[in-house]
């Protein structure tokens, strides 16, 4: 199977490669720069900057304008955490880097696929 993301260490952030691939694979623009200060861990170590971008890209999807619409991101992106987590074992950059089980290509493309899986089953 091909690779539906093209993360390459010190070109994209592993967030901008996820929003690059969105981009790509569902003709949309959102700026690449929403994912520029998430990569790793929002630059401390917290949140997979990869999976941050998948949520971003959620509440872009199915999130609301105002506080009469419905929030049906929140549900959405709850359960792609979960998901993520089950696949990844740690939502954490820092012990995800620690364990250096999983590298940031697959993590990046591992989390492309979950989004893709994700929002066509809720659109």
């Amino acid at each position: 199977m091909k690779k539906k993301t093209n993360y390459v260490k010190g070109r994209l952030n592993c967030a901008e490669s996820v929003i690059e691939a969105y981009n790509l694979h569902f003709n949309d623009n959102l700026p690449i720069s929403l994912g520029s200060a998430m990569g790793g861990g929002a630059t401390i170590g917290s949140l997979c900057g990869a999976v941050n971008a998948g949520v971003l890209i959620l509440g872009h999807l199915f999130g609301r304008n105002s506080e009469t619409e419905e929030n049906r991101a929140r549900k959405i992106c709850s359960t792609f955490i979960e998901e993520m987590e089950r696949k990844l074992s740690s939502l954490d950059c820092d012990t995800l880097l620690e364990k250096k089980a999983i590298p940031c290509s697959e993590i990046v493309e591992i989390t492309f696929l979950e989004l893709e899986k994700t929002i066509k089953e809720n659109r």
